[in-house]
């Protein structure tokens, strides 16, 4: 008998240590080049995969391609780029009927992403996106959280993206917007002065 070729999965793209716990706390591989793991009904309980067709990947580069003249144009095809992840996976999964801000109060998990299943999913595709070369201006940067009860500011979490040049940092946040509109992209000192 001869040796036999065995296919291996995409390897996952590189992480740091926080972007690594996005993935081990809920048990779901990193993101890879060729697919990701969305999640969706709050802290990834549910689950769906998104394989990246050639068509995705056309895309998004075309999304990507309007913002090479600048850092800001960068950041706004981003969120170009998280409408398309909305309107790519919310028929397929139920997200289509999901509502800004959603927590255990909106009493619909099924069809909704909290902030922690926003965060896992927005640092998942940014990933994605920089390993693919699509980010000329920025490199993804380690998810980042908010909260202080002392001043009723309630938690939050939200993906983050280092601006190469300058080092600040800007949070890319769709939680805070309903399906298929643009999150807020803003610099985190912004970001975590807000309610």
């Amino acid at each position: 008998m001869g040796w036999c070729c065995l296919a291996t999965p995409a390897a996952a793209v590189e992480l740091s240590a926080a972007q690594s716990a996005l993935y081990t706390t809920v048990s779901i591989f990193p993101p890879s080049a060729r697919s990701m793991t969305v999640c969706y009904g709050f802290v990834c309980r549910r689950r769906e995969m998104l394989d990246f067709t050639p068509a995705d990947r056309s895309a998004l580069g075309k999304i990507l391609a309007s913002g090479r003249g600048s850092a800001a144009a960068e950041r706004a095809a981003v969120q170009k780029a998280m409408v398309w992840f909305d309107r790519r996976m919310g028929p397929v999964i139920g997200t289509d009927k999901r509502v800004a801000k959603a927590d255990i109060r909106a009493l619909d998990s099924t069809h909704n992403f909290d902030c922690w299943d926003t965060t896992r999913n927005t640092t998942s595709l940014l990933l994605v996106l920089q390993e693919w070369g699509l980010l000329k201006y920025h490199t993804v940067g380690d998810p980042h959280y908010r909260g202080n009860a002392l001043v009723l500011q309630l938690p939050h979490n939200t993906a983050v993206l280092i601006d190469r040049a300058t080092k600040v940092e800007w949070v890319v946040d769709m939680w805070t917007h309903g399906y298929a509109e643009p999150p807020d992209v803003m610099p985190l000192a912004e970001w975590i002065k807000e309610d």
